[in-house]
Order: C-alpha cells, then structure tokens, then sequence
C-alpha cells in the first residue's frame, strides 16, 4: 500500500478537539488522525486492530449489505446482523399468507433451514489506497471540466483494473473532497447470504412512521443472516453444497451496562453527506427538492396506507415499499426544519463571505479560487427549474405511478426492435428477461392501489409543473378524455398489455414495436422519459460548470484553514466515526436520558395503534421480569444513545465499545439533528442504537433460537 503524501496530511493537522466525535474518518488515516484522542476517550485498542492489510482487523468483519446498509460478523460460522429494516426486502420476500414472517417473525432451527435470497450480496473490505498522484498527475488545472471528467475516468478504471488482475476481488476509485483527492477501494463480494432470522415487525419496527427518526425509541430493529462461501472459501453462487463463511474476524458480544461517557466507535457504510454545501445549495434544497418529495411521497403513502390497512395481502405487498419511500420522506420533513432552526443558511453565507475576503486578499488565490461560488451560485440558479421539472417527473412517473415505472423497462426491447429487428437472439434475450422482471414485479403488484395512485399523481403533476414542461400524454388525456385523470387511468388498465397477464404473455411470444407504440403505458412511459432527459440534460450543462466551482472551493477552504481537520463528505465507502454514550437536551427544559427499557415499551402499547401493538409474549415476559443474563437492575434494557456522527448507510453498523466488543447496532438519527448530512451539530445530533442485550433477549428467551446466541462469543 502506498504510503500517505505529505501534501495529503496537509489537508488533515489538528482539529479543535472540543467536538473531536464530529466526522467519517477514513480507516487508513486513523493512526495520524485519530487514534490519541481515540485513546484519550477511551479506547484500548490500536489503530492496526481497527484496520490492516497484514491481519486480522475490525473491519473485516464490517459488510455493506445488499445495497444500502452496512451488516457485521459476529461469528465464526459467517452469522451476520443487520438491521430489520435493512433487512426488509428478504423478509418481505420470503412472505406469504401462509407465512407471514413480516407479522410473526421467522427462525431458522438448522443450516437447512435457512433461505437463500436471489441477488442479495454482502461485501467486504480488502484494502484502501491513496491514488491521488496517480490520477492528478496527469490531469493539467487548465484542463475542461468536461474532459477532465473523461480523462478521470479513462485513469480511474485502469488502476481499479491493475488493483485487481489475478484476483476476483472488486475494485473502485472514489473521488474525496470534491475531486481534490482520491481512494482506491478493493473489495470481495459474496452473493450466497441466507435469511436466518428477524423478530416480528411489532418488535422489529415497533413504533413504525410514528416513531421514525425519534427518540426516545422502543425497537428492536435488527435481522440475522448467513454468508456462505464455495467449498473452497471464496465467494460462489448459492448451491447446497456451499458452506458458511470462515470470516478473517468477527465480533465479540458485550452484555456489559453502557453508561454515559462511555467510549463507542461505528464502522460502516455512510451513504451521503454534503458537509461542504453553500447556501446556494441549502437554498434549492429547502425550496424545491425537500417540498417536492414532501409533497409527491405524501399524496402516495396516504393512498398506500388506507390499502394496506384495509387488506393483509396488499399489506404484505406493500410493506417495504411504503418503508422505503416514508423514511426519506419524513426525512425530508425533517431535514427543512432543522435547516431553519439552526439558521444553516446564515452560517453557509457567512463562511462564504470570509472565503471570498480570503481569496481576495493575494492575487494568486484571486486567480485560482475567484470564480469558484460564482460558478457555484450561477449553475444553481440557471437549473432550477430543470431541477424541479427534473424531480417531479421522476418521483411522479418512476417511482410513484408503479405500472408506468415498469413500462419503462420494455424501452431497451423495444429500440432493439426498431433498429436492429434482425438481431433475433437479443431480441429474445430482451424479451425473456422483461418477462422475468414482469413476474417479480406482479409478486408485489396491487393494481386496483395504482389505480387509485395514478389519477392523484397526474392531477398533483399537471399542478406544479409549468404547462411548457408537461409530458405529452397531458395534450391526450385533455383532448381524448377531457382532463379526466380517471377515466384516462381506466382507459390504460383496460388497454395496455402490462396490466393483463395474459396480453403480456401474448406479446413476450412475439415482440412487437407496433403493439408498444400503441400501449397507454408505454406512450406514458415514453412521454415522461422524454420530459426528463431534457431537463436532465438541461441540468448537465450546468452540472459541469458547478463541480468545477464545488472542487475549486473545498480545495481553497482546505487551504484557507490549514490549521484544521477537513474530513471527506460519505460517499458509501467505509468510515470510522468514535464518540461516547451521550444525553441531550432537545430543546428548553426537554432533557432526554441516553437509554430505553421495556417498561417504555408497555407504556407505548396501543392495541387498537397497529403501530405500537404488543405480542402478550414479550407482554407475559416484562410481567414477569423473565430476562435471563441479558436483564440489568430488574430492567430489560432496549436502546441507547451515542453522539457519534452517522447517516443513511449506516444502518445496522455495529456500535463498538473500547475493547473492540459489540454492544449495539445503530439505526437512526434523532430529529432534533435532521440537518446533519449538511452540517454536524454537536449538542443535538445523537445516533439511536439498538441495544445487543435486546437483540439477545429477543433472539434467545423470546425466539427461543438460543443456538444462534452459543454460535457467539459472549462477554460477560
């Protein structure tokens, strides 16, 4: 591994340690960076036994999971857990009305028992490089933004393919800082991961959308997985003849009592944070994007939310779906609150209003940073209403109008079909694999819900769009159906072949572009396409010109203060974020304790709430304080706060105590801090974990899956 430049540790002397817990440090970078105030926290360990290439280390017991949220080994045998909600999708999938395991949870007794999950992957770390040399060096500041952005490229997949040649590992280069600097990340990818177990979503999600970003919190979110490898140990396709990982390391269990000040760590995944965002930015994203998913996810969950709640099939369908969509858009919510309570704006501005006295100050910076914010601002404000139109259309016609989204996967056939018909064998393909989506799309389809969907989203559409930006179906639906959105939704399910099974098979026998040409569906899905890739390309031309602002400016403000700490903003690469257990006072007079037990829990339990609905199982067992070693002062402990600085992404992260010991997994922010992907605020912002007492307890005395526990090494 290279060794790090002097002019990168330029980027990273010494921050004010009064908030050293702000911040998602890069793993390589903790022996420089971190680790004496880690130790003056608390932690025994040392930075090798956090992260190393030469042996066994924290992180290799640290995944992403699936796609969106991180998981850890906290076994020999390659046990994993995660989150429930991350592991949503898998428990969704496997239910049914016969085995509702959303509703009633679901064990695995033995190995064989286990299910396999198509297309579910988990990935660990092999190493991190720092390649900025090799991809700047190259790469002349008078450059285009544009061929800049190739040449990046062009450099970037060559060294990933060096990285891995001989190998069957991954690998990616991650532009930090703006494009200022660089990483190269190995990985090792394992596609064989078993469902093994999840409590009940009374336990799982208790408290659901209500509780959502809030504390003090009650769940027990978490779910138990499986990797396997080949006989050989590496990564294989799911067979029976597969065997369950031998990981490099996994996670010892603490049962010891957190208290506050406590030293916690979280490695993980941290999707996305925008720590360097100007107030330009801040502007457009209370103005437009956070009012548009507010608006648009909002009119969909109500109409998802009376179906499910009327019927327990369409609930079952539906569950992860309305999961997914409500969490950023409450999100959102959130996120525009907290960005007036602090007064971010104001801050933004002043920052900027001091970069600008800087750069002005030396006329070599004056050249060099001058025009970095005036890039910034004049692409914000000339995109903005591409922006919206941008947003609108794909939140309305691809996300929330699901038969719509879906007729938009026959356009690959279908220009296969017009412009090269004699190429039978991938027209074949082609068809064969939009049957394929066709049927997992049907599994959780209720058309009679997207008929109520689609009418709601047009109307909501046609009346926050500009009539000159409008998909052409608009001039249809007014002429042919006189503006009725209903009658024009009745018309398309009555019509189009992706509403029928039986037309679809009928048309997947024999691929026709006339039969697509003439699909309500389709020229739905064609006219929204056509609306969004002129605003998306409206948007590019001056994507162009505010990367290169963005870049110009983290690099000046690195520059302006070298006597700080700069971290790069989340980019779902792993992180290392340390702080303590913490409390916090919401707001005048409000103080919220740092830990949750059962009894919040009973206190909560509203049968007639489905939200907050109690099984008489956990109900029976609080009577009767039947807590097992996993109990504290007669209590069942449940959740906990830290103040260490997480996001999406880190869901399901293991919380870490001194020792390298597991005691929690996180999952969520508190609202207080919903503004914290832009700047971290350290008196409100705290990380909700579940307890690993809890997730024992359920697992063991309530599941009565006591041989996942032995699997475990446990701390006492």
């Amino acid at each position: 591994m290279r060794k790090i430049t002097i002019v990168f540790l330029g980027f990273f002397i010494a921050i004010s340690r009064i908030y050293a817990d702000e911040g998602m440090w890069l793993l390589p970078l903790v022996q420089k960076l971190n680790i004496d105030t880690m130790h003056s926290l608390g932690l025994k360990l040392n930075a090798e036994d956090i992260y190393s290439i030469n042996h066994s280390s924290l992180k290799d017991a640290i995944v992403i999971f699936d796609q969106g949220c991180t998981g850890e080994i906290v076994s020999h045998e390659g046990l994993l857990l995660t989150n429930h909600h991350c592991g949503y999708d898998a428990i969704q999938a496997h239910s049914s009305m016969e085995h509702n395991y959303l509703e009633d949870g679901f064990w695995a007794k033995t190995h064989e028992e286990e299910l396999p999950n198509k297309g579910l992957k988990v990935t660990f770390l092999v190493r991190v490089e720092d390649v900025t040399d090799a991809m700047l060096q190259s790469v002349p500041d008078t450059l285009n933004e544009f061929l800049r952005t190739v040449k990046i490229e062009v450099i970037s997949d060559s060294l990933s393919n060096e990285a891995i040649k001989g190998t069957h590992f991954n690998a990616e280069v991650y532009p930090m800082f703006g494009g200022n600097r660089y990483f190269l990340f190995v990985y090792e990818v394992f596609s064989d991961v078993r469902f093994v177990g999840a409590p009940p979503s009374s336990i799982g999600k208790f408290g659901y959308d209500t509780d959502n970003w809030m504390w003090p919190r009650h769940t027990g979110d978490f779910s138990v997985f499986r990797v396997y490898t080949g006989p050989n140990g590496e990564p294989a396709e799911y067979s029976k003849d597969n065997i369950p990982l031998k990981p490099r390391h996994s996670l010892p269990v603490s049962l010891k009592p957190k208290n506050i000040d406590d030293y916690t760590m979280i490695l993980g995944y941290p999707g996305s944070t925008d720590r360097y965002m100007t107030s330009y930015e801040i502007d457009e994203l209370m103005r437009i994007s956070n009012p548009n998913r507010i608006k648009i996810r909002g009119l969909r969950l109500e109409i998802l939310m009376k179906d499910m709640r009327a019927e327990e099939q369409v609930n079952i369908k539906y569950a992860s779906k309305y999961s997914v969509s409500s969490n950023y858009w409450k999100y959102s919510i959130g996120q525009n609150q907290g960005l007036k309570r602090l007064a971010l704006m104001q801050q933004k501005q002043a920052q900027e209003a001091e970069f600008i006295s800087w750069v002005k100050a030396d006329p070599q910076r004056e050249k060099k940073y001058g025009n970095a914010l005036e890039l910034i601002k004049n692409a914000v404000q000339q995109r903005a209403i591409h922006q919206h139109t941008l947003e609108y259309t794909y939140e309305c016609f691809f996300n929330a109008t699901e038969i719509i989204a879906f007729a938009n996967k026959a356009v690959g056939l279908y220009a296969t079909i017009k412009q090269d018909p004699g190429n039978q064998s991938l027209i074949d393909s082609l068809a064969l694999l939009l049957k394929y989506n066709y049927e997992e799309f049907y599994k959780d389809y209720n058309a009679a819900t997207d008929m109520k969907v689609i009418p709601a989203i047009l109307e909501l559409y046609k009346n926050n769009v500009p009539d000159n930006y409008l998909p052409g179906i608009y001039t249809l639906i007014n002429q042919k159906f006189k503006g009725d959105y209903t009658l024009y939704t009745n018309n398309m399910f009555e019509r189009s072949i992706f509403t029928n099974k039986q037309r679809f098979n009928t048309f997947i026998q024999k691929p026709s572009a006339k039969v697509l040409e003439k699909d309500p569906a389709f020229q739905a899905a064609i006219a929204a396409m056509e609306t969004y890739r002129k605003s998306y390309f409206a948007t590019t031309a001056n994507n162009s010109n505010f990367d290169k602002g963005h870049r110009l400016y983290i690099a000046g403000l690195l520059e302006m203060h070298p006597d700080k700490v700069y971290y790069p903003d989340a980019n779902f690469t792993m992180r290392l974020t340390y702080g303590t257990v913490q409390d916090y006072f919401a707001r005048d007079a409000v103080h919220y304790a740092y830990a949750t037990t059962l009894k919040g829990v009973m206190e909560k339990e509203d049968p007639d709430n489905w939200e907050f609905v109690v099984p008489q199982k956990l109900k029976d067992m609080y009577a009767s304080k039947d807590f097992g070693i996993y109990g504290a002062n007669n209590e069942m402990p449940v959740c906990f706060l830290t103040n260490n600085d997480i996001t999406g992404g880190n869901s399901g992260s293991p919380v870490i105590d001194d020792s390298g010991n597991l005691i929690g997994l996180a999952f969520d922010g508190n609202w207080e801090a919903m503004s914290s992907d832009i700047a971290f605020e350290p008196k409100l912002q705290r990380c909700i974990c579940v307890d690993i007492r809890y997730v024992l307890f359920i697992m063991d005395k309530f599941a009565g899956a006591s041989h996942l526990v032995k699997e475990m090494e446990i701390i006492r």
